[in-house]
């Protein structure tokens, strides 16, 4: 079955920065697209960022203001997300997720499939 672990959230100071990771099994990594999204409290989900592993694309939502990077190690079944500069705004639990679509329809609608989240704290 399809598992999608994140992991590495924790505290940081604002300015600072984290990395993410995402371990996925139970799919042909090749064929999906897998996603970061975000949620914070009394705030609607958000698609922070997205890559297809196959070819290497990457979208990104506005939010992240060019602060944030996805990749993968295809080898590995892994993506991470680098996430630099960070904001108190960012606070949010962060998920991966993957789905048989496109990245720019999983960041709009959501994806099939969804990891535990890890839960992220920039202080002021």
């Amino acid at each position: 079955d399809v598992q999608l672990q994140a992991s590495g959230g924790g505290l940081v100071q604002a300015g600072g920065s984290l990395r993410l990771s995402c371990a996925a099994s139970g799919f042909s990594f090749d064929d999906y697209v897998i996603g970061w999204f975000r949620q914070a409290p009394g705030k609607e989900r958000e698609g922070v960022s997205c890559i297809s592993p196959r070819d290497g694309s990457t979208d990104y939502g506005d939010s992240v203001e060019d602060r944030f990077t996805i990749s993968s190690d295809n080898a590995k079944n892994m993506v991470y997300l680098q996430m630099r500069s960070l904001k108190p705004e960012d606070t949010a639990v962060y998920y991966c997720a993957a789905d048989g679509g496109s990245c720019l329809k999983g960041l709009a609608y959501g994806m099939d499939y969804w990891g535990r989240g890890t839960q992220v704290t920039v202080s002021s």
